[in-house]
């Protein structure tokens, strides 16, 4: 039985604390992203609770008359404004940490290694869930998605895609960008990293 799997990073969303919701060019990269995948037969959509990430699978549900169904496992490591009172920077500096150190559980949030175990075990379960060979759209967050990556492939099958992919990580997954995992007998296989041209055409 193979699964695929479309991770997809929510689109632009604003610059400020707390859930907050996509931008005007986020709207625009959610239909470009959604378009696209309308162009394969896609079972279902799941996605994080975060706003943004919810108005972008929103999107890519209508356009490809995919169920929408959330899943708090989809939410990131980490997001500003959880812990009362910290500071931009402070933010910054507990995420940086928390990449550097995978094991490392921060004053809020999961550690990138605890993070990278949620998405794992709910990519698994919906192999569980679905026909054999379905396609489902799964609408998250950079971090997880790295965290993920990081966890479940070698340096060697990462560096394919970027040279210095580990050390880089937080840099490597753009605003709508899509990955594409294939899931069988209890492997993964990365077909494609965080692509952008849907965006360019």
């Amino acid at each position: 039985m193979t699964m695929t799997f479309y991770l997809v990073r929510h689109a632009l969303k604003e610059k400020a604390i707390g859930d907050v919701p996509i931008t005007a060019n986020g709207r625009i990269q959610a239909e470009l992203t959604a378009r696209r995948l309308a162009q394969m037969p896609i079972t279902a959509v799941v996605a994080s609770p975060l706003r943004r990430a919810r108005e972008t699978a929103e999107a890519i549900s209508l356009t490809t008359n995919a169920s929408l169904r959330v899943d708090r496992r989809l939410r990131e490591r980490a997001n500003w404004g959880d812990l009362p009172g910290q500071t931009f920077e402070e933010f910054v500096a507990m995420w940086n940490r928390c990449t550097q150190e995978p094991d490392y559980i921060p004053p809020v949030g999961d550690s990138a290694k605890q993070a990278a175990e949620r998405l794992a075990s709910l990519l698994q379960d919906l192999s569980k869930e679905y026909p054999e060979d379905s396609s489902l759209v799964v609408v998250t967050h950079g971090g997880l998605i790295t965290d993920f990556l990081v966890q479940a492939f070698t340096d060697q099958e990462l560096n394919v895609w970027h040279p210095h992919f580990r050390s880089q990580q937080s840099e490597l997954v753009a605003e709508c960008s899509i990955t594409k995992l294939t899931y069988k007998g209890g492997t993964f296989q990365l077909i494609d990293f965080a692509s952008t041209s849907h965006l360019t055409t």
